[in-house]
């Protein structure tokens, strides 16, 4: 009897030879793999994936990496479809996920609230049901991408008499409509990638609820969980500049900061220097640590739950960012003040030693995921909540609330 990795590995190698080259165009090859199941080989095959296990999984991505070929992961990075193969009905699994697989939907995360940060249970954006839609209204923050989106994940209060975490539902909204207003948010890095919406009586069908009735909170976990997870990765999508940059290179076709720096050390000469090189190994120690944490995450993490190992992948990148950040300050010298484009590679550095906050806020801060390692992996007492029991119509500075 045959072994049936060994014939999904032939299977894949039959495939590549077939189809793939450097020079073939990236949108017809990135069709190619996910409609010839490659891109999420974990999924279910109804999914376009090919239900392998974890560990097989892999074996199958070496070959396409061995091969020099892009393709598979979807499955772990994917945040959209991966929420959307989690919680949707079929017929939203129908309509979204091959398009969100092959990137033609745009999407942004209606999450954060003026009031509701840290604490996302504490949301007021509300949602009200009118026969087969929900009218929503509200103000959501720090929304990367709202303004291009065609579909924001949103959590909006549906029931104000149900403590602050099950009265909560998860809703994909479509961003195209009257009703939702969009105004970016310059950061210090004078980028605008970060928005404020405004949402004031747009519509929602109940078809596109994820999840049951005020049950978002869960499905919320599951896609805070793909989010940090891609986040934790050495190297992932996403822009950036500079060394510290390097890290948003995708299937590490850019170094990492520790090697990045490395190359840097020995071009202004500190690559002799012990301190240096005791930093430059510490900071390397701690990627190759992340990097396998982040395979222990992807190995618990299973479709439709979500693991916190992630929050300890996403926290130690964030830190990882700041030290390579600071260890290119002292690399540079006096240098590392100038600016502006007379000077790119201090440019760059100071870009990306801004950006660096990014990973400490973005997808929950720095503090929040210690509140997750310490309750969820180290199995310390949670901190105390007064208010989680609570109907949230009488939470204080809710009880004036017009619901």
């Amino acid at each position: 009897m045959s072994d049936p990795i060994s014939e999904v590995v032939r299977e894949a190698e039959e495939f590549l030879a077939a189809h793939w080259s450097p020079g073939v165009d990236p949108n017809e090859w990135r069709a190619l793999v996910i409609d010839h199941r490659w891109a999420a080989l974990r999924w279910p095959s109804q999914w376009f994936g090919r239900d392998l296990s974890d560990d097989d999984a892999k074996i199958v991505e070496d070959v396409f990496r061995e091969a020099g070929a892009p393709g598979p992961g979807q499955d772990i990075g994917n945040l959209w479809a991966g929420t959307m193969l989690s919680y949707g009905s079929d017929e939203l699994k129908a309509q979204f996920i091959r398009p969100l697989l092959l990137d033609e939907v745009a999407m942004c995360l209606l999450y954060s609230e003026p009031g509701a940060g840290s604490d996302l249970a504490g949301i007021r954006t509300t949602a009200v049901r009118d026969g087969d839609e929900w009218v929503v209204n509200g103000q959501k923050v720090w929304t990367s991408g709202a303004r291009d989106a065609d579909y924001g994940m949103l959590i909006a209060r549906t029931d104000w008499d149900q403590p602050k975490h099950r009265g909560i539902t998860f809703f994909w909204l479509p961003m195209r409509q009257d009703g939702v207003e969009v105004r970016p948010l310059r950061q210090a890095t004078g980028d605008a990638r970060f928005n404020e919406v405004f949402i004031t009586d747009a519509r929602v069908p109940d078809s596109n609820r994820l999840g049951d009735l005020n049950k978002g909170w869960w499905v919320l976990q599951t896609a805070l969980a793909y989010e940090r997870l891609v986040m934790g990765v050495s190297r992932r999508s996403g822009p950036a500049k500079g060394p510290v940059g390097a890290t948003a290179a995708a299937h590490g076709s850019i170094p990492t900061p520790d090697i990045v720096l490395t190359k840097l050390a020995r071009e202004v000469g500190k690559v002799d220097d012990i301190a240096i090189r005791q930093r430059l190994m510490r900071l390397h120690c701690k990627r190759v640590v992340n990097d396998l944490n982040t395979e222990r995450a992807k190995a618990v993490a299973k479709a439709g739950g979500s693991s916190p190992l992630a929050s300890l992948g996403k926290l130690a990148m964030a830190m990882i960012l700041h030290e390579a950040g600071h260890l290119e300050g002292e690399l540079l010298g006096m240098s590392a003040t100038l600016n502006g484009d007379a000077f790119p590679r201090e440019r760059d550095h100071n870009y990306s030693q801004l950006n660096a906050y990014f990973f400490s806020i973005g997808g929950g801060t720095d503090q929040i995921q210690r509140n997750i390692i310490g309750e969820r992996i180290l199995g310390l007492p949670k901190e105390p909540e007064v208010d989680r029991e609570v109907p949230f119509r009488e939470v204080r500075g809710n009880a004036a609330a017009k619901v």
